[in-house]
This record gives structure tokens, C-alpha cells and sequence, in this order.
């Protein structure tokens, strides 16, 4: 499995590309610039064959409709939890992201435990509520690498102080990626990388819920 994080738009979202099959790459959280996540798929020879979202959050969705003009029909799959934030007109920071329609390739199939497998890569959804009520984080068991959108940070969590947020559920969300293996990869909405292990022994958040 390969990847790529492409920081995106004003608050760097990171846009992850990942693939097996140059044929059929993942974009998960496209959240702005989508040129740029374009000509990063042209460079690498990728053609994309999904998109992912781990929450609805105007940063990590913004680029959907920009792709999907570059790529037509590319399916895009959420949890159906987060659908109703999603093309919320209000879920929006103007000038520097504005609100998105839903897509007519929209697929609302990231229920707890799903796996979505696609192009030789398969992820396991593993339901992670607490920043939004249906936030998800995608298990790549077999590269040991998680995508953890907003849930999980280096050093830190997500904000449950937006509409939807719950710190018990944070909390409970965080204690179910504490027991993944420690030498999980961990590739985080924002910022660097990090790992299970290094996590829990570092981040105080995730060493409240051990």
C-alpha cells in the first residue's frame, strides 16, 4: 500500500491519496484545492476510483465537487450518520470554504464495521463518533495504517465543542483505537503522523481512557 498526504486549503486538511492498482486510487477527506489533489493523482499516474470521508466537516469535503468535475462518477462514500452536517448550507467558513450539495454519486454506506475494498486495498470502518456523530476512522489492517480524520491527532484529539460533539463519545472512541497494535501507522486529519503505540504513550487524552 502507498500514500500520499497532500495539506489542503486554509485549515491544511490532509488529503490522503492511497493506492495498490495505479488503476483505481483512494482519495480520502478531500477537503479544498482540488487542482492540486488532481495534478498530485496525474504525477503519481493514479486515476482515482473512490472517495472517502471520515467526517463531514466543510475542510474535509470542499474539494468533492471540483473533482468530481475532473472525474465524472466518481463514487463518494460516507457515513450516513454525517450525511445531514454534510450539505448543511451552514456547514461552511466563508470566504474560504463554502457549502457543498450532496453529489448524485453519494454512497452512504460507512456503517460500524463496513469494509469498504477497493483496486487491492480493503478498510475496515471502524466507527469513532465524538468530533461528529458519525465520525469514522478507516483500518487498513493488512498495511497497518489508519486514517484517522478528526478523531485522533499526534499529541492531541478532536474538538467536541462544535454541534454534534460529545466528549464521552470522544472518549470511547479514543479507547477503541488505544487497542489497535501499537505499531499502527496513524495518518491524522491534520498535522504529522504518528503511531498507536506512540500515542498511548504520550497523548494525554488517549492515556485518560487507558
Amino acid at each position: 500500500m502507498e500514500t500520499r498526504t497532500i495539506p489542503a486549503g486554509s485549515l491544511e486538511a490532509n488529503c490522503i491519496i492511497a493506492w495498490e492498482d495505479p488503476a483505481r486510487a483512494w482519495i480520502i477527506d478531500p477537503g479544498a484545492e482540488p487542482e492540486k489533489i488532481s495534478a498530485e493523482l496525474e504525477r503519481l499516474g493514479l486515476k482515482p476510483a473512490l472517495v472517502a470521508l471520515t467526517h463531514a466537516h466543510f475542510d474535509h469535503i470542499g474539494a468533492i465537487p471540483g473533482l468530481l468535475a475532473a472525474h465524472p462518477g466518481l463514487p463518494v462514500h460516507i457515513s450516513p450518520a454525517d450525511v445531514q452536517v454534510a450539505f448543511d448550507p451552514r456547514n461552511r467558513w466563508e470566504p474560504y470554504y463554502g457549502a457543498i450539495g450532496r453529489p448524485g454519486t453519494l454512497v452512504e454506506d460507512l456503517a460500524p464495521g463496513a469494509v469498504l475494498e477497493c483496486g487491492g486495498l480493503s478498510a475496515e470502518t471502524v466507527s469513532t463518533p465524538g468530533h461528529t456523530p458519525g465520525s469514522v476512522c478507516f483500518h487498513f489492517r493488512a498495511a497497518a495504517v489508519l486514517a484517522t480524520g478528526d478523531t485522533l491527532f499526534a499529541g492531541s484529539c478532536g474538538r467536541t465543542d462544535f454541534p454534534g460533539g460529545d466528549m464521552a463519545a470522544m472518549r470511547e472512541s479514543l479507547r477503541r483505537l488505544a487497542s489497535l497494535p501499537p505499531e499502527t501507522r496513524v495518518i491524522p486529519g491534520h498535522g504529522e503522523e504518528t503511531t498507536i503505540g506512540r500515542e498511548r504513550a504520550t497523548n494525554p487524552y488517549m492515556m485518560q481512557v487507558l
